[in-house]
């Protein structure tokens, strides 16, 4: 029997495997890495290289000839990792180079391994095993790592076992990873760098004592006992976060001194060659942020610049960065957010500027969009500002000063990676799977605020009225509506199934500068739900009888969920069913980082928590509602949805719940992935 494609979507992983992904250039050379599993149901991936120059791609490193391991025994510390950048593959999932490309370090099995990038070979670091997050110093020398709470150090040639150079012997205490909102919320998955000589290494002190202490159980395993973790919620306390320079001589340690009681967040670290460590921190309230210079030999700190917001300052990729006698910056201006230099604009009035890609001292390569839906590669040499790609899909970029990795998509075409040098572009090849949907997407302007909308018919014509499903994240953050295929994959099949799917990105979402994301701050609810309500009227109105109006499902996970749920309850008027997939429903239960940005401090802004909580309404009109929640959730526990389900059964509120066993925020298993999508359309068809 033909796979249909709830089941395809399942076993490729949403289309990811097969594809070449986390692509690194090798510094002044031709040589760029990546990985890349074999074929569109081949979960582990292998490392590659392809030559700019002459598009040649050669196999690296494959795991399945590491006999000595297995691939799926996981230290704690590489699961949750894998968990905050929802990474579902196996293999080598990720890997860190030197910076001549001599060297590529990984983990498989929780074993240290590194590879010569010209033969392929590689070698175990002995005294390795539980190894996680592995970094090679810039020449190739050393290799640092942690294991549980504690950094090694190792030579890389294996002529030596691995040492320990920091123990994290206290309670509570760890060295040399990421804290969860630095994983979850910064993009900071890290917590040890090298410095330029390998002579110094800056490394993380993360005391998580004073972090409220939940518990994730197996309820479906009633004899395992609840896993513990440390868990910031609104309104608690952080992790005190501290950087500590290493001597790889003698393992001596200075610390990094800043004001951590005003900024206590360490948003990023970096040391380039030539240039002092440099720390990027944080208010709690996120209203200021700071770029640090520290001496390494006495640790005391000198501010670089500071930006300010009465709202919050976005954290960015590539920026703050040095540039020529200054500093780049990506901020608001003129109600949009431009690339700066020492404050004065360079990218042109229309465009939102989304992220530094490389800056030298004779250009700047940026992407943003003069249209929300579509992301370019600009260039900015001082000057004048041009246009890279093609303006009509999505781009991400990466780039050297002689190598550029383009990876695109449109609504015509799926993603391509591209590698470029001079007049040379090679192709790489892609081994995913090809969907059984072709998405056919029709975008609009809706509501007073001309929010983005997508709309998507069945492939097959009918003559009764549709009803109507929204298909919305709808939150900060995330954009659903952009011109990029795989986005509309599960919404193309789901119009299939015999609905008009419509999909909505309300305020908060990027792409339409600072007013529209700003619209959220104090209430993550109205303004949110109305854009869901007004792009359903205006989209009624295009499409006239083709729809039908008295019978309006939606579906949402994560962000989506809690819209999913909020409609429901708050717009019974509009909204006649909701899949409700891992739904935040009290915000007192979501983290620090994430929450206090729109919401404030709950001992300060009580009320935002009050008007934004799903647990305080009781519509007159009741609903049918399907509640989704994976009881292995360390991100939206499952408490969210068992406490909203304790508030409907008080109030008298028929619904359904569907505890997922096992089951993080993500869904990898393959049989529950396909599932998932079936029981929907069941729901929905039943109620609808």
């Amino acid at each position: 029997m033909p796979d249909s494609f709830p089941r395809q979507y399942a076993r490729t992983q949403r289309f990811t495997l097969g594809s070449p992904r986390n692509f690194s250039i090798v510094d002044d050379s031709n040589t760029v890495l990546f990985l890349r599993s074999s074929g569109p149901e081949d979960t582990v991936n292998a490392l590659w290289a392809i030559d700019a120059t002459t598009g040649v791609e050669r196999l690296i490193v494959d795991p399945r000839e590491i006999s000595a391991v297995g691939l799926s025994t996981l230290p704690a510390a590489e699961q949750a990792r894998r968990e905050r950048t929802r990474e579902s593959a196996a293999g080598i999932t990720a890997y860190s180079i030197d910076r001549r490309g001599r060297l590529a370090a990984f983990t498989l099995g929780g074993e240290l391994f590194i590879s010569e990038i010209s033969s392929g070979s590689p070698t175990v670091i002995e005294n390795s095993e539980g190894a996680f997050d592995p970094r090679l110093s810039n020449d190739g020398q050393l290799v640092s790592f942690v294991i549980n709470d504690s950094v090694y150090l190792a030579p890389t040639d294996g002529s030596a076992a691995a040492q320990l150079i920091v123990a994290g012997d206290e309670e509570m205490v760890s060295w040399g990873s990421a804290e969860f909102v630095a994983a979850e919320e910064m993009r900071r998955n890290r917590g040890h760098w090298w410095d330029s000589t390998g002579m110094k290494l800056a490394v993380t002190r993360v005391d998580v004592s004073n972090v409220t202490t939940w518990h994730i159980s197996a309820p479906n395993e009633p004899a395992t006992i609840p896993k513990e973790i440390k868990y910031p919620a609104a309104g608690s306390p952080n992790a005190d976060v501290q950087l500590h320079v290493i001597d790889t001589d003698d393992y001596s340690r200075t610390e990094v001194m800043w004001n951590r009681s005003t900024h206590p967040y360490l948003v990023d670290v970096s040391w380039e060659a030539n240039q002092p460590l440099t720390l990027v921190v944080q208010t709690r309230d996120q209203q200021s942020l700071q770029v640090l210079e520290a001496d390494e030999d006495t640790g005391r700190t000198e501010k670089a610049i500071e930006i300010n917001d009465p709202y919050w300052v976005e954290i960015i990729p590539g920026t703050p960065q040095r540039w020529r006698d200054g500093w780049l910056t990506i901020q608001e201006h003129e109600q949009n957010r431009s690339l700066l230099f020492n404050g004065r604009p360079l990218s042109p009035p229309d465009q939102w500027v989304r992220s530094v890609i490389a800056a030298d001292e004779t250009r700047i390569l940026y992407t943003a969009s003069v249209d929300p839906t579509v992301v370019d590669l600009w260039s900015h040499n001082g000057e004048s500002t041009k246009c890279l790609t093609n303006a009509s899909g999505v781009t991400q970029v990466q780039s050297s000063s002689s190598v550029t990795v383009l990876e695109q998509s449109s609504i015509e075409r799926p993603v391509e990676a591209t590698v470029s040098k001079g007049q040379t572009v090679s192709t790489v090849k892609d081994f995913s799977a090809t969907p059984l949907v072709t998405p056919q997407v029709r975008f609009h302007l809706t509501g007073n605020l001309d929010a983005h909308s997508a709309v998507l018919f069945p492939t097959t014509a009918t003559e009764e009225p549709l009803p109507i499903v929204l298909d919305p994240y709808g939150g900060p953050h995330a954009q659903r509506v952009m011109k990029s295929r795989n986005a509309f994959l599960a919404s193309q099949w789901l119009a299939d199934q015999g609905f008009c799917v419509l999909v909505t990105d309300g305020p908060g979402t990027p792409g339409r500068g600072n007013g529209w994301e700003r619209m959220v701050r104090g209430d993550l609810a109205e303004p949110v739900l109305q854009t869901q309500v007004d792009a359903l009227s205006d989209i009624g109105k295009t499409y006239g009888d083709r729809i039908d109006l008295s019978r309006v499902g939606i579906r949402g996970w994560s962000f989506g969920g809690y819209l999913a749920a909020l409609a429901v309850l708050r717009r019974p008027d509009v909204f006649h069913a909701a899949v409700v997939g891992a739904p935040v429903t009290d915000w007192h239960l979501y983290d620090t980082h994430y929450t206090e940005r729109y919401l404030g401090h709950p001992e300060q802004e009580p009320a935002n928590y009050e008007r934004t909580s799903l647990l305080t309404i009781r519509p007159e009109v009741q609903r049918p509602l399907m509640l989704i929640h994976g009881l292995a959730d360390d991100n939206v526990v499952a408490a969210h949805t068992l406490q909203l389900s304790s508030a409907l059964l008080e109030a008298g509120h028929p619904h359904e719940v569907l505890p997922l066993s096992n089951t993080t925020h993500m869904t990898p298993q393959e049989e529950v992935a396909e599932n998932l999508l079936l029981l929907q359309v069941d729901f929905l068809k039943r109620h609808l």
